[in-house]
């Protein structure tokens, strides 16, 4: 019995000692918790003043972005910064936001680069280059901010910002046309050759290929590659009805879409020069007897744009579309570059003889860079053309491009 009741002291004994490490260990268990817990709560303190500091800007523009405010009819989304910015005498057309933000998570977010385009009271000339020995450049074709395609009926020239050549292919033609060209999604050149195809060249190999074959009665007079699609639009001269129209096709050839007519029955063009597109979709076609043309990217006719005054009719020759969708368009007779919205609507005469404009033709707009390029006649020289480079549109970055996780 001694033995079994000291076996059970012991036992006992034993029993109690574990159960105080025990209570030992979840007392300094708890302790440890207790701590965490404290510094955990500072550290969400500290992440939530952080979180309030660095989200002001982007809840500031998410605000402007999201929340109703008074707007001006028809005027796009600007920032506040932006609009305290801009001069009294700037329309709010002339403004344009470009980049986003995006939230990801709550206390982690992505900015891109925020920038704000506008207008510029008076165009500054950029860049002169004198082409020598081409009495006229009938078109220019963009390639990258220090290489453009040029042309007179003849030949199709590679140049640089210094006017050297580059690349030469002779065309000639006893047909006189205007907008023969322009540069594919890859910066191949698309034009209309001898034999009245649309061939596209490789500058790299200095190799041709046939990308429409022109078959019937129709010849093709001026050229235009998509930039959003690929799609070539082209304007055809039918023949045998001595008519026009406009067709578009996929980057291989392939006919997707005839526009001549509008709703009434009406015919759209009666000499198509040149052809672009806008950044709304609208196809913008320069006609030598109607004006500017503007169709939707469906057919269907919007307006037809004849000048700025009624009796002084216009005489277009090259035309663009800029980064705000405003309309471009070279008239020969007055010696001006004039802008319309995208609706039709005349805004300025943006380029006239003061700014060094004479007999001006062809128009470019580079979209990277913002520059217009402009090809005229040299005033002083019969058989000299000029390259005139233009700036009339400033952009102004708002926010560093950064990111934050």
């Amino acid at each position: 019995m001694l033995e079994k009741a000291q076996a059970l002291k012991d036992l006992v004994d034993t029993m109690m000692s574990d159960f105080k490490i025990r209570c030992f260990m979840i007392n300094r268990l708890q302790q440890q918790k207790d701590k965490m817990n404290r510094h955990l709560a500072r550290m969400k303190d500290y992440e939530q003043q952080y979180e309030q500091l660095a989200n002001r800007p982007v809840k500031f523009l998410l605000f402007l972005e999201n929340n109703s405010v008074s707007k001006i009819m028809g005027t796009p989304k600007v920032t506040q910064h932006a609009l305290l910015s801009l001069p009294d005498e700037i329309k709010m057309e002339d403004v344009i936001r470009q980049g986003k933000i995006q939230i990801t998570e709550i206390g982690k977010r992505q900015i891109t680069k925020e920038c704000v385009l506008k207008m510029m009271s008076t165009p500054v000339l950029h860049k002169s280059v004198t082409m020598k020995c081409r009495r006229h450049v009938y078109h220019i074709s963009y390639v990258t901010s220090d290489r453009i395609w040029i042309s007179d009926n003849h030949t199709l020239i590679m140049t640089n910002t210094e006017g050297e050549d580059l690349h030469r292919r002779e065309i000639s033609s006893y047909i006189e046309r205007f907008g023969q060209h322009t540069v594919n999604g890859t910066g191949e050149l698309v034009f209309i050759d001898k034999n009245h195809n649309i061939t596209k060249l490789s500058t790299e190999n200095n190799t041709t290929s046939t990308v429409i074959n022109i078959m019937g009665p129709r010849r093709p007079e001026c050229v235009y590659c998509s930039p959003s699609s690929g799609d070539l639009l082209v304007g055809m001269y039918k023949i045998d009805s001595n008519t026009y129209e406009l067709n578009r096709f996929s980057s291989t050839g392939q006919h997707k879409q005839t526009i001549a007519y509008s709703t009434t029955g009406q015919e759209l063009y009666s000499k198509p020069l040149y052809i672009t597109e806008n950044r709304n979709g609208d196809i913008i076609v320069s006609d030598w007897y109607y004006g500017v043309v503007v169709t939707d990217e469906r057919g269907k006719h919007r307006f037809t744009y004849t000048g700025p005054l009624s009796g002084s009719p216009l005489y277009p020759c090259g035309i663009c579309s800029d980064a705000l969708s405003h309309i471009l368009v070279c008239d020969i007779k007055s010696n001006t570059v004039q802008m319309i919205d995208k609706d039709g609507h005349f805004l300025s005469l943006i380029l006239t003889e003061q700014q060094g404009i004479y007999k001006p033709r062809a128009l470019c707009y580079d979209y990277k860079s913002h520059l217009l390029w402009v090809g005229s006649y040299n005033d002083s020289s019969w058989k000299n053309s000029k390259l005139l480079v233009y700036r009339y549109i400033n952009r102004q970055d708002l926010l560093a491009g950064i990111c934050i996780w």
